[in-house]
């Protein structure tokens, strides 16, 4: 059966999507970019700040679920400009300090809205 996630406590989806859907015990989050839920703008500052607001948004999916970041088994990361890779791996990697999950890295020409970085996720129990 397929559950539709939704928490105010992550950006609205920009478009005709869900914020996550959990279905058999798994749960997929959507790409997640910088956007602060409380002013419903981009966060302020580089890399660094949006990637720790991108964490932010999928832990406030994740704990809407009933899941931690532990639960994670996979996240995708887009970035706009692999220069800033090892900033972005830098904040991401607190959030992951035993047992990470598995991850794919890309370079993108864009991402919605200009952001920085953009992080899907899938958790599973």
């Amino acid at each position: 059966m397929k559950k539709v996630i939704h928490t105010e406590n992550a950006p609205k989806a920009v478009g005709p999507y869900s914020q996550a859907i959990e279905t058999n015990g798994t749960l997929y989050i959507s790409g997640q970019i910088p956007i602060d839920p409380a002013t419903g703008k981009i966060v302020e500052g580089g890399i660094k700040e949006q990637t720790e607001q991108v964490m932010k948004n999928i832990g406030a999916i994740l704990k809407a679920a009933g899941y931690s970041y532990a639960d994670v088994v996979k996240s995708t990361c887009l970035l706009s400009d692999m220069d800033n890779f090892v900033p972005m791996n830098e904040v991401y990697g607190k959030y992951y300090p035993e047992n990470p999950p598995a991850r794919a890295a890309y370079g993108v020409v864009r991402l919605p809205l200009g952001v920085l970085v953009e992080i899907e996720t899938i958790a599973a129990r």
